[in-house]
């Protein structure tokens, strides 16, 4: 069955998430703000959700149509053939966004969409009453400009939770968005990388992943593993695929520094979760030591940022030794994620590129240092 399907992305990192869907081999990719579409079946939901880096969630959109009026909304989201989604014991939680639209009460969007459900699956059924006692389907119900978009949760759980970080510490970077940063960069496993203010290791960590090229979803599961409509072999056949599919054997040089020792030790261990430890050199280090033998290779780094008078402080005076430290990696590539406004200026260096991202709702930036091009090995 095919299906049309919905990558989420964070704002800023929709393009990452469609090339990732046209490098894994999905078909009609569009990207739009806040989603990737696409098309596939039931393995490619499988696929999707084991392969995609940067996305948010996947979605099986189900419905879309214009709706200004309660009754409208009722009416249209009856006449979705539920049957073809939803068991007779299906768990169905609704979920509800609205954007400029005259429908705007979440929680009336919600009751009103739950009922039109109800209604038609009792009837399809011939069921007074659902038991609700089965598999969960998490819909979503969102509004964008009267536009009604009706959609189900294949993912569940985020898919930033990749079931490696059991501890967190000081205000993470998500995985997916560390995923993305590395993706941006363009940086390759036989290229060496250093992140020197690495905090609990979620940088390395997801370049350790794309280096061996796990899967980012092998040890974790999700919402569609209990639904009749995807069956366990299909799955159970893409997670072997992407099992043979990783890499075991091409040497990465990753660094990852921190001048905290408990978050080298939680970043030692997420790795070790991860299965990457051997990957990783982890070592208590300050930036003031930031420095490498190797003449080429990329510092991907995501360092601290205050808001408060001192804190903010301390990021200049931190931001200053940084640009000391970069120079004398004068061959190296450097891409810093931040939302300090005045980097360029305590950096003293203007970025090669500047990318506007969003840290939840925190509006940061991606300044992107390109060193040269490493000379061609003659053959």
């Amino acid at each position: 069955m095919k299906f049309n399907l919905i990558a989420t992305a964070t704002f800023g990192l929709e393009a990452v998430v469609g090339k990732e869907l046209k490098d894994l081999g999905f078909e009609n990719v569009v990207v739009e703000n806040g989603r990737a579409l696409f098309t596939g079946n039931e393995k490619d939901i499988c696929k999707a959700n084991m392969w995609l880096r940067s996305a948010d969630r996947v979605f099986i959109k189900v419905a879309e149509f214009k709706a200004t009026s309660f009754e409208s909304l009722f009416n249209s989201v009856y006449e979705i053939p539920w049957e073809l989604f939803l068991p007779v014991d299906a768990e169905f939680p609704v979920n509800a966004k609205s954007v400029k639209s005259k429908l705007f009460s979440l929680s009336d969007i919600q009751r009103i969409s739950k009922k039109a459900i109800s209604k038609k699956l009792g009837t399809i059924y011939n069921k007074e009453w659902l038991p609700e006692t089965g598999p969960k389907y998490p819909l979503l119900v969102g509004i964008l400009n009267d536009t009604v978009t009706v959609s189900i949760d294949t993912s569940g759980v985020g898919l930033h939770k990749r079931g490696y970080r059991e501890k967190g510490h000081n205000a993470p970077l998500k995985e997916t968005l560390a995923a993305a940063l590395i993706m941006i960069s363009r940086w390759q496993s036989k290229i060496p990388l250093i992140d020197p203010l690495c905090g609990t290791g979620t940088i390395a960590i997801e370049a350790a992943l794309i280096g061996r090229n796990i899967a980012p979803g092998l040890s974790r599961s999700f919402a569609f593993e209990s639904w009749p409509l995807i069956p366990d072999d299909i799955y159970k056949a893409v997670k072997k695929e992407a099992y043979d599919k990783i890499d075991n054997d091409t040497p990465l040089q990753i660094e990852a520094y921190d001048i905290d020792p408990m978050a080298i030790k939680i970043a030692r261990h997420n790795a070790e979760i991860a299965g990457v430890e051997e990957d990783i050199h982890f070592q208590v280090r300050d930036v003031k030591e930031l420095s490498s033998n190797k003449m080429y290779g990329y510092v991907i780094t995501n360092p601290p940022y205050g808001e408060r008078l001192n804190e903010i402080e301390e990021v200049e005076a931190l931001t200053k030794i940084m640009g000391q430290r970069f120079e004398i990696l004068d061959t190296w590539s450097k891409y810093v994620f931040t939302a300090f406004e005045d980097f360029e200026k305590f950096l003293d260096k203007k970025a090669t590129k500047n990318r506007k991202l969003y840290n939840g709702k925190l509006r940061c930036y991606y300044y992107q240092y390109f060193g040269p091009r490493p000379p061609r090995k003659k053959d």
